[in-house]
């Protein structure tokens, strides 16, 4: 048992760190959507595994180390050789509205990323059959060893390239193959030994080749004649690809004027996971030759006031930190989470940047801006955010998934807090036509101005755009007419349009890059007006403000107008359609059909063939439990992995810390429900563990952002194990309900426990994507607080198949071969 044990933990370690490390592959070759379908299908493999071992579990169990080893193999085999099929289908996900092809590659995507989950939980539920006697002990190991997966495959990311990575956690499932199929120690061990070294070698020396999408920037900078990346430094924070280009030099500056003159350097392009760029410019300590960045528009606040210090937030390769030493600002704190891009500027193109990151006005800060502000006690007079993303992923509708907490009420008034009175935020963003970001962003300052206690935002705010950005403008007090005067010449001078500033008639809108009507005024007005929740509720786009409870400022999508959009398609009208959104709904709907398809019908037409049983289980019973258990568990995983993005300060430590967290201690929880025996029975362990989860949920629910607020101050390990300690007693709950129904199941109606595992997996299968989509439109508290009423109704369903299964104990399993199971 011992071997099984480490095997399980062996293996499960290896489908964790399989399934983060998707979620960073895909999100380099295509985009960052792909993570939530990722879970749901890893979900559906094991969904498919319970139908699969429902029918040949028990002859299976017959020849158990031989099927462990072969499945355990064939996770290893279809780990790599899967990864890389996929990189050679014509996927493009642009293309997905009106091409019905891509949706037939996109299921082809889906199930062949789907099998070496299949392959591994056959081994994990195969466990459950042949061992129901210490179920819980192997349910225990088996989340266990997906806690140690979560932490190795963040080093292995920390070391090596994602390419690199893949063979190592392929070799996961060899390694349980060894362990479990070969009897003799010394071969055994041997064997595991060359299997370990093999990993070793080939995190640096066999990482595989990543097809970029043709559609993403990188990609699309390459095709241009002379460009070379000449470094791929990596880490979990993502890849990056630094380019130059001698012969067609790079020529980027977001909101540039129409009518510029003043030369662009040369510059040097820094891409993170081959899309959101950062440019490098060439600065050899002589202002004249940057004076290009005094005409676009994220240069408005400095000609409003006098900025002595400057607060830079996402500093990138250093664009806005060039701008404001441009300017004469005295004190520039710069604040960029990746480290690995700080040290590229700082050292290896130190020469070529002028060294902006080693000037002794530059504070240059390693963190999470949101973090970064909440424990910085210095207070500035300019914070700025300049375009912290891709301009065509943007345009096209590819972040609507992201989850940005630097766009939120919260976070306008956490940078608010910041500011010297009088102090400005200016925060710069890309246009896209119809108007929908910016107008996003706009509602959202109102409402965090309106939550300060401000009588009249429209006297703290300004706009202004250009042909291809706009910038917002948010003081600390009241606007002057010398700073309005100010900006309409700033603005006339480069032929930028006012969008909005207190007092402004309609007809000083739209002069210069010219819409068919003053959209930006008209949209400031009504959100500044009495008419502000029939304009949110009527315009065709989902424009209302951001919060920390739904920080998803790119979702600009609306059912309503689905139709309306969706015609005109053919007309240009491509980029009306979120598509993140609807690879998102695509996806969902796709886990059902599969769903359906793989587990649902087999099931059902087992029913047909096999009789009730003496069991206090029922079909419907156990159906509800199983299920609502099922959708419970990842609502609140998923809820949770958001929530702590914020906090712990990237997705990947988010993933990683809360994802290992929860699989600990629901391992802890599942070995409890052995506890106490004789004097707790295991219906009333439920009603304790349900009970326990609905007021924690609730708990958290009131007093969470609170704490998070609270201890964001304190440093990267200790924010890590803050997270942890606020997850244990809610994991070691979640971690009782399964176990205990499937221990119930055990003896007379053991011939269910697959039966219970596919239900489980189809109920998972669904919510990880369907978490999202309610979050998106009702908020992370909606969704946990969903997620304790499931386990309340999972309870009530359950109680008598718990309550039952615990009075009349387990039976011994007969195995099809006649003997008696050992244990």
């Amino acid at each position: 048992m011992r071997r099984v044990y480490l095997c399980v933990t062996i293996l499960s370690a290896g489908v964790l760190a399989y399934e983060i490390l998707l979620t960073r592959l895909l999100s380099i070759v295509q985009w960052h959507h792909f993570a939530y379908m990722i879970i749901s299908l890893a979900l559906l493999g094991f969904g498919a595994s319970g139908t699969f071992l429902t029918f040949a579990g028990r002859r299976l169990a017959k020849r158990f180390d031989t099927a462990f080893a072969v499945n355990a193999g064939l996770f290893a085999l279809s780990s790599y050789a899967c990864f890389a099929a996929v990189q050679s289908l014509p996927l493009n996900l642009l293309e997905i509205t009106w091409d019905t092809d891509q949706l037939l590659w996109l299921v082809l995507t889906y199930v062949l990323l789907m099998l070496p989950f299949f392959f591994a939980a056959n081994c994990i539920a195969l466990s459950f059959v042949r061992f129901p006697d210490v179920l819980a002990r192997i349910y225990a190991s088996d989340l266990a060893g997906a806690a140690l997966g979560c932490g190795a495959v963040l080093w292995m990311l920390h070391v090596a390239t994602p390419g690199g990575v893949l063979i190592p956690v392929a070799a996961s499932g060899a390694l349980a193959a060894v362990i479990i199929g070969i009897d003799a120690r010394w071969p055994r061990w041997t064997a595991c030994a060359a299997v370990i070294g093999i990993a070793g070698y080939a995190l640096h020396a066999l990482p595989l080749d990543l097809r970029i999408s043709d559609y993403k920037g990188l990609a699309q900078a390459k095709r241009v004649s002379g460009a070379t990346v000449v470094a791929s430094p990596s880490s979990p924070l993502g890849l990056l690809s630094v380019l130059e280009n001698p012969a067609v030099p790079f020529r980027h500056a977001p909101g540039l004027s129409i009518v510029s003159t003043a030369p662009i350097p040369d510059q040097v392009a820094v891409f993170t996971d081959a899309d959101s760029v950062t440019m490098l410019t060439r600065y050899d300590g002589d202002t004249r030759t940057v004076a290009y960045l005094d005409r676009m528009t994220s240069a408005v606040p400095y000609h409003l006031a006098g900025i002595d210090s400057a607060l830079v937030l996402g500093a990138g390769a250093g664009a806005d930190v060039l701008q404001a030493l441009y300017h004469g600002v005295g004190r520039v704190t710069a604040v960029e989470l990746n480290a690995q891009l700080v040290d590229f500027v700082r050292d290896e193109y130190a020469r070529f940047s002028g060294g902006i990151f080693r000037d002794e006005r530059v504070d240059v800060q390693i963190a999470e801006a949101r973090n970064f502000v909440n424990r910085d006690q210095r207070r500035y007079d300019l914070i700025q955010m300049t375009a912290l993303d891709a301009f065509g992923a943007s345009a096209s509708g590819l972040r609507a998934l992201n989850e940005s907490y630097l766009y939120t009420v919260e976070a306008l008034q956490a940078y608010l807090d910041r500011l010297n009175p009088g102090g400005l935020i200016a925060i710069t963003r890309w246009i896209d036509l119809p108007p929908r970001d910016g107008i996003k962003l706009f509602a959202t300052a109102v409402s965090a101005l309106k939550v300060r206690g401000v009588e009249d935002p429209g006297r703290q705010l300004a706009w202004i755009r250009g042909w291809n950005s706009n910038t917002l403008i948010i003081k600390n007090g009241a606007l002057t007419g010398e700073q309005i005067a100010a900006m309409r010449a700033f603005a006339d001078d480069r032929q930028f349009d006012l969008a909005y500033y207190f007092g402004m008639s309609r007809s000083d809108a739209n002069r210069h890059n010219i819409l068919a009507a003053p959209r930006f005024y008209d949209a400031a007005t009504a959100l500044l007006g009495p008419e502000r929740d029939r304009f949110l509720a009527d315009y065709k786009f989902n424009v209302d403000p951001s919060t920390d409870d739904r920080p998803f400022h790119f979702h600009f999508f609306k059912w309503r107008h689905f139709p309306e959009m969706l015609a005109l398609r053919a007309r240009g009208g491509m980029g009306l359609l979120e598509l993140g959104y609807i690879v998102l709904v695509a996806a969902l709907l796709q886990a059902v059909v599969v769903s359906v398809v793989l587990i649902v019908l087999p099931l059902l037409w087992m029913r047909r063939s096999d009789g009730a049983g003496d069991s206090t289980w029922s079909r419907g019973v156990l159906v509800g439990y199983f299920l609502f258990i099922g959708l419970a568990f990842l609502f609140i995983e998923i809820a949770f992995i958001q929530i702590f993005v914020r906090f712990l300060g990237h997705p990947v430590y988010s993933v990683t810390v809360i994802l290992a967290s929860f699989l600990l201690f629901a391992a802890a929880g599942s070995r409890l429900t052995e506890a106490f025996e004789d004097s707790v029975s295991d219906a009333r362990k439920l009603a304790i563990a349900v009970s326990t989860i609905a007021a924690i949920c609730v708990l958290y629910v009131a007093v969470l952002p609170a704490v998070l607020t609270h201890f964001a101050g304190v440093g990267g390990i200790w924010r890590a194990a803050i997270a942890v300690m606020l997850v244990a007693p809610l994991a070691l709950a979640m971690g009782m309900p399964f176990p205990l129904g499937m221990r119930s199941l055990t003896g007379r109606r053991s011939d269910l426990i697959p039966w219970a595992w596919a239900i489980n997996g189809c109920a998972s299968v669904v919510s990880a994507v369907l978490a999202v989509v309610l979050a998106m439109h009702f908020g992370f508290t909606a969704v946990i607080l969903s997620a304790a009423t499931l386990y309340v109704l999972a309870a009530l369903i359950g109680w008598r198949g718990v309550h039952g299964g615990a009075a009349t104990g387990p039976a011994p399993l007969q195995h099809p071969g006649g003997q008696v199971l050992p244990g």
